[in-house]
């Protein structure tokens, strides 16, 4: 989730101007989950048959490259999260997402936002308040790998109006509210990112 990319979500200019943050800011104060090493994953840990469309080596983009960045700014140079990165920088929700220490990001794949239609989509970038609680609903306040995430079976998220996301299946068959996950486990600073082939919606499972 991420936009480094964007001159001002770094100093936190834009950021702080938006109300929509206020949820998300006061909801990420949840501990950390004790499962797994707090949800700490490597390179070796990551799966999913769309890895392989990462760059590779150090390249923006790749793993070694997104590890030692915050996640946001990780997301930016991801190939697979082009739109989701339009959509955090349409909320303002950069610098926020940057500053947390140990979070979860169900990152929907380009395609999945191809599938709502680019209507859709841009009806959705033009209205943050709409916006920022489905992209609130993508994030957990603690940290999890995927062997925590099966483990929990459900999760809150910081969209807490919008129900539980229960996780199904493991490795290459994980799903998460029936998204499949195309390449989990990827580590950055401070988030373990599951990008998904869905956006999900939320009180689905209410």
């Amino acid at each position: 989730m991420a936009l480094a990319a964007c001159g001002t979500s770094e100093n936190g200019s834009n950021a702080a101007s938006s109300s929509s943050m206020a949820p998300m800011s006061s909801s990420m104060s949840a501990p950390m989950s004790s499962s797994a090493s707090n949800g700490v994953t490597t390179n070796a840990d990551v799966f999913g048959p769309a890895c392989g469309q990462l760059p590779q080596g150090s390249a923006p983009g790749s793993l070694d490259s997104m590890g030692p960045e915050p996640v946001a700014s990780a997301a930016s140079t991801n190939p697979l999260l082009t739109k989701l990165v339009a959509a955090v920088k349409a909320t303002n929700l950069v610098d926020t997402l940057n500053s947390q220490q140990a979070i979860t990001v169900f990152a929907p794949a380009d395609s999945a936002f191809a599938a709502l239609g680019d209507a859709k989509f841009n009806q959705l970038a033009a209205n943050p308040s709409q916006l920022a609680p489905i992209l609130q609903y993508h994030v957990l306040p603690q940290r999890f790998d995927a062997k925590g995430l099966e483990a929990a079976g459900s999760v809150m998220t910081l969209n807490t109006d919008g129900g539980p996301i229960k996780i199904a299946g493991s490795g290459d068959n994980m799903t998460v509210n029936g998204a499949k996950v195309l390449c989990g486990n990827i580590p950055t600073k401070n988030a373990t990112v599951f990008v998904i082939d869905k956006v999900l919606t939320p009180g689905t499972n209410k």
